[in-house]
């Protein structure tokens, strides 16, 4: 296995496991796994490409993993608790695990936007989304489900 190579290169996949009807609703994505591609086991990296209109997640928070975003390309609509905030290449949000206060991105330009996602790889993390039923839940064999808020699967 290389030791490096260009980030473009490692095949891209979309959010094709996010059931509907949400999924419909945050539009066309592309990412990378970079992480994966390196074997890498206590934090995931990952190169995410927005088109114009897109949303990088329904709002959500981790209860065990903090997660990390830098802006590389384009412009972007951090949404929080707090509300709005207009992000540009080169800054950077971070998200502490535990905070329960959802966030999630949106392409509100007329141009493709892209950024890096780091976060902790955490046994047992359950990814909550506030304004919707549903959640990830890690099942005993450390693998994700999708679930409604109240723990039954998709």
């Amino acid at each position: 296995m290389p030791r490096a190579l260009n980030a473009m290169d490692v095949p891209a996949h979309s959010a094709s496991s996010m059931p509907e009807p949400f999924k419909e609703t945050l539009g066309p994505y592309e990412g990378r796994a970079l992480g994966d591609h390196f074997d890498l086991t206590q934090f995931g990296v990952n190169l995410e490409i927005l088109p114009p209109k897109s949303r990088s997640a329904l709002r959500h928070f981790h209860s065990q993993s903090d997660e990390f975003v830098l802006i590389l390309e384009g412009e972007l609509t951090l949404v929080t608790d707090e509300g709005e905030t207009h992000l540009t290449s080169g800054m950077c949000a971070g998200f502490n695990a535990g905070s329960n206060n959802g966030h999630h991105l949106i392409n509100k330009s007329n141009a493709h936007s892209t950024f890096l996602v780091v976060g902790a790889r955490m046994p047992d993390d359950k990814i909550t989304y506030p304004d919707d039923d549903f959640q990830w839940l890690t099942a005993e064999s450390g693998s994700w489900y999708a679930a409604r808020k109240d723990g039954t699967k998709y």
